[in-house]
């Protein structure tokens, strides 16, 4: 068994040929062609365990490889890795293979799921006092009669500090544009396998009781980088709606983590915090727009606020191709990778104290910023709504930490209440962008745009958001 430490690395194919041209990688470097077989249950139940077993040819020689899940920190991973020669493309079972004994009733339903091909051409080199293998793969991945194309660069820690991976990351980047990488090979060929996404949502985010709370807000935002990137990737090659808003819920679901860990981390991310700040911001029209047009009639308003979303979307794709996003990425990537915070005394406390120290704060802030809703103007309502996001968010990422029975059924309360919640003020959010981007784009006086804005819609929202708020604060709290 060994521990790899990799950092993995996206890009385009005219990129690669620059990186391999520009001199920055020695000329000593070794190339092979592989192709690679992935196997796994009809029902996926290895994926399910958070294993992958694959057999991979390369020069007439074949290696069965295990990788079970293990730590990692966005682009960053660091897995437990069990290999052995094989005869043929048939998996050998016996007793020095690590499956999960869980796995063991099923071992006779394994077979081929896709394939990984393509060709790869790898590199030792120095990074300051770390020695690095660098690997850059071409190829495709096939499931039945789906395919799609891989280009990336792997980063492997052959020796000292994984900070000089990022080190050498940036370098390429300036070389080439090149993105931090959240998938294995192994999760795109899963992904192509089933039905083609539209958007990423945040995944469940799973904590142990005994986590310091610092392991736990690194783990959180792991969870909240990678949400965006996965979005971004869709948005680079499609410009979806649903992709640009669940890559702002992972800006703010990060921000969120920012805030409500801010006990553990201090002040030291607050650069990184403005530079999220900053792109979520640039996302906001393209976002706004999409609301609006959704709400819109087809007529000339329609056709409007059709224009201004695709000049907004273009303004999206510069932004996502701006060195300063890219650089972001791994910036935070690398810093959370550190983990160097100063640890004051909250970072003794298990996860578990922490979270209900932590859910008591956004719990009382959310009650307080929502009391008496139709009194508040839109700025004070908008103040309301940031604050049941953070607090849903906080439950999100600390829920996993109160397992009784009671507390699941609470949990599940809390949260479809505290959605309700979150729908009425969401939309009386929207109800005041509209009027905001109709009068930027100078067509506040349309009758469609009258009808967008009707003070009726107003009304009643405002009598279903207090009783949402009020229903909310009635339940109760699980983690009490």
């Amino acid at each position: 068994m060994a521990d790899e430490i990799e950092l993995k690395l996206e890009l385009s194919p005219s990129a690669a040929v620059a990186i391999e041209a520009s001199g920055l990688l020695p000329g000593g470097s070794t190339r092979a062609r592989q192709s690679s077989i992935y196997f796994d249950t009809p029902d996926h139940a290895l994926d399910r365990a958070g294993v992958s077993l694959r057999i991979r040819k390369s020069e007439g020689k074949r290696v069965q490889t295990i990788k079970a899940a293990g730590a990692s920190t966005a682009g960053l991973f660091a897995r437990s890795e069990w290999e052995r020669a094989v005869m043929d493309d048939i998996p050998v079972f016996d007793a020095a293979t690590s499956l999960p004994n869980s796995l063991d009733d099923c071992i006779d339903t394994i077979a081929p799921i896709f394939e990984v091909g393509g060709d790869r051409r790898s590199w030792i080199i120095a990074e300051g006092d770390a020695t690095i293998e660098v690997v850059l793969d071409r190829g495709d991945v096939a499931a039945g009669d789906r395919q799609s194309s891989i280009c990336e660069i792997e980063l492997e820690l052959k020796s000292g500090a994984p900070s000089a991976l990022f080190a050498l990351a940036r370098k390429l980047d300036a070389v080439a544009p090149v993105r931090l990488g959240v998938l294995t090979k192994a999760e795109r060929g899963y992904r192509l396998a089933g039905p083609a996404p539209a958007m990423f949502k945040a995944e469940p985010v799973l904590l142990a009781d005994g986590t310091a709370p610092g392991r736990a807000f690194a783990i959180v935002a792991q969870s909240c980088i990678r949400q965006f990137r996965l979005n971004e990737a869709l948005l680079l090659a499609e410009g979806s709606a649903g992709a640009l808003h669940q890559a702002r819920v992972a800006l703010r679901r990060l921000r969120s983590a920012f805030s409500i860990f801010r006990p553990i981390i201090g002040e030291l991310g607050s650069a990184l915090a403005a530079d999220l700040r900053w792109l979520a911001a640039e996302l906001g029209e393209a976002r706004n727009l999409d609301v609006l047009l959704a709400r819109t009639r087809p007529g000339s308003l329609h056709d409007h606020v059709a224009l201004a979303r695709d000049a907004a979307y273009r303004r999206v794709g510069e932004v996502l191709e701006m060195p300063r996003t890219r650089q972001l990425m791994l910036d935070l990537a690398e810093w959370i990778a550190r983990a160097g915070w100063p640890g004051p005394a909250e970072e003794d406390l298990p996860a578990r104290a922490y979270a209900v120290a932590a859910l008591d704060h956004c719990y009382r802030r959310a009650r307080k910023r929502g009391r008496k809703l139709a009194g508040l103007d839109d700025a004070d309502r908008h103040e309301a709504r940031k604050a049941a996001k953070k607090l849903r968010y906080a439950a999100e990422f600390l829920g996993s930490l109160f397992v009784r029975k009671r507390d699941r059924r609470r949990y599940a309360e809390f949260i479809a209440s505290l959605q309700a919640l979150q729908d009425q003020l969401g939309a009386l959010n929207d109800l005041a962008m509209a009027a905001l981007v109709l009068e930027k784009l100078g067509v506040a006086g349309d009758a469609e745009a009258s009808r967008l804005t009707a003070e009726g819609q107003k009304k009643k929202l405002l009598r279903a958001a207090e009783a949402a708020h009020g229903q909310l604060f009635d339940l109760k709290r699980f983690w009490r």
